[in-house]
């Protein structure tokens, strides 16, 4: 695709972004996001979407890669509301995030990091900023919240908060434009899909323990974004709906583990199978993600 035949897109941003060259780095860090594979999963996009669907966000990165190949309108959707709060800020309340960021950069520190992380700002622009901060620095860049309380509990990361650079900001604000953004469940988001549409999927992955075809001590937990856990009867709703976008013409794709359990649940969908390196440690042996993890493209629809 020419940057001349790319819509909906800032002359800017068409001088800054293609979706076959340059990538966009997330301005979100999230455990589990799939910037590394992304040249795995791009080829499997459509080069031309009507409009496109992501209803488990996290840090965007297949979005802000392929964003560009969307005519009409991006509905972009997470469980979220703190991370969802940073996505809408960087769409409409720039002038108001930017300084906040700054203050934030200057005031860095380690027990800087645990006031914050007691506090809970009510205004969006606000929330938005103390997520993006918390996120910044917090212990390996994780998000992880009380299941009780919904507190976010992850501790100091001893690392320095950058910021956003302008640039940044200026060129996924431009993205951003045409997204609808929303704190939503999965299955309300999926409902106005239709033909010509494409849908990226990225659900939380299960800890391995809890796949019947896998017997080990668990070794990832990567379904704690939010209060409310992802869990087995999430992933059988959602093969569901697969199931109907598939019927109805709609093409999608989901990233996913490869193992027997996802493989059954998803029985008529394509598998593209390889093994990735899952760089993210935990705070305990038994909580460390494997080395070599068995990924999955998995594809369906028209």
């Amino acid at each position: 695709m020419t940057l001349a035949a790319v819509p909906n897109i800032s002359p800017r941003a068409q001088r800054t972004v293609s979706t076959d060259s340059v990538r966009i780095k997330p301005f979100i860090r999230w455990a589990g996001g799939k910037s590394r594979l992304l040249p795995r999963i791009l080829p499997y996009v459509p080069a031309s979407i009507e409009n496109y669907y992501e209803p488990f966000l996290g840090g965007g990165a297949v979005f802000l890669a392929c964003a560009a190949r969307v005519s009409g309108r991006s509905h972009l959707a997470d469980l979220n509301e703190h991370l969802v709060a940073a996505w809408i800020a960087m769409r409409d309340y720039q002038s108001k995030l930017r300084p906040l960021l700054e203050w934030y950069q200057a005031n860095d520190s380690k027990e800087f990091y645990y006031k914050v992380r007691s506090e809970s700002p009510l205004g969006l622009v606000e929330r938005a900023a103390r997520f993006l901060y918390l996120n910044g620095v917090s212990w390996n860049h994780l998000w992880r919240e009380n299941s009780r309380t919904g507190a976010m509990n992850v501790p100091w990361g001893d690392r320095l908060f950058k910021g956003i650079d302008s640039n940044t900001m200026k060129i996924i604000g431009d993205l951003l434009a045409r997204a609808d953004i929303v704190a939503a469940d999965f299955r309300k988001v999926l409902d106005s899909t239709v033909r010509g549409d494409f849908v990226y999927l990225d659900p939380p992955y299960l800890p391995i323990f809890s796949h019947p075809d896998v017997e080990k001590e668990p070794t990832a937990k990567f379904n704690k974004y939010t209060a409310k856990t992802f869990e087995m009867a999430d992933l059988v709703d959602l093969a569901e709906i697969c199931s109907d976008l598939s019927r109805r013409g709609v093409k999608w794709v989901m990233s996913n583990r490869d193992i027997a359990s996802v493989r059954e649940l998803f029985p008529n969908a394509e598998f593209i199978r390889f093994t990735t390196h899952r760089s993210l440690a935990a705070q305990s042996r038994r909580e460390v993600e494997a080395h070599q993890s068995p990924e999955a493209i998995v594809i369906g629809g028209g």
